[in-house]
């Protein structure tokens, strides 16, 4: 699917608590591309487990529609790998039931990035505890990824991942990269990890990944946009490789 770029829309679903999303599109969106959100309490004290959020899912999915997105994307990381790829793929199959849009999830978008970094063995950095940190070394261990390094700082919500500064991050993920990792994912939509990009990719000399930056590469390049974006480093140079989707 080919869209002009100018008057191009993005439907983003995010968790109610998210702070950073929003900020991290309009700084790093295009010039004509404009990033439109629907809420969900679905994290945190709302968690709710994906079975339970589908019919929300599809509701919101509806919303963005309506506002004409040419894509909307189920936009939590955490989330959408939950329920492992089988959950994954409902997702999209209910979001596809309600519109033309191209779709994705979080989950979906990060494997389409690894896939076109040809990364295979992964440190993984995140804010969560260690059950939802391992929930994700779990879904990227089913779709053929292994992760052999990184942390998770044990953090309980969103107004505690937004206080990470990104030289922590930049900080972390340089210490803690192991040398025969292909490169980096920096999980999660709510944490400031974009701004570091390009920076951590000198450091380390690895392509690096993160949530808020994967989901934009995969949409734009959907909708026929092959720009880049240099603060987002590698990936902005690649294309999407097929298949991409986890459905």
């Amino acid at each position: 699917m080919h869209t002009s770029t100018v008057d191009t829309r993005i439907g983003l679903i995010i968790p109610s608590s998210n702070r950073l999303t929003e900020p991290h599109m309009h700084r790093y969106t295009p010039e004509g591309v404009q990033a439109h959100v629907t809420r969900l309490r679905m994290t945190g004290p709302n968690h709710a487990p994906l079975a339970e959020l589908m019919p929300r899912i599809v509701e919101a999915t509806q919303a963005l529609d309506d506002a004409g997105c040419n894509a909307i994307v189920f936009h939590c990381t955490a989330s959408s790998m939950e329920a492992g790829l089988d959950g994954e793929r409902q997702v999209l199959d209910a979001m596809r039931s309600v519109t033309h849009a191209v779709t994705a999830t979080t989950a979906s978008a990060a494997l389409a990035a690894l896939t076109a970094l040809d990364l295979h063995r992964i440190a993984l950095f995140s804010p969560y505890i260690a059950a939802t940190h391992q929930h994700e070394i779990a879904f990227l261990a089913e779709a053929g990824y292994e992760v052999i390094g990184g942390k998770c700082l044990g953090l309980h919500g969103g107004d505690e991942y937004t206080t990470v500064k990104p030289a922590q991050w930049l900080r972390l993920a340089t210490t803690n990269t192991p040398a025969d990792a292909d490169g980096v994912f920096l999980s999660c939509t709510n944490i400031h990890a974009p701004e570091i990009i390009a920076e951590l990719e000198q450091a380390i000399r690895k392509p690096v990944v993160a949530s808020n930056q994967a989901v934009l590469w995969y949409v734009l390049r959907e909708l026929g946009h092959e720009g880049e974006v240099p603060e987002l480093g590698h990936l902005f140079k690649a294309r999407v490789a097929e298949p991409v989707r986890s459905a």
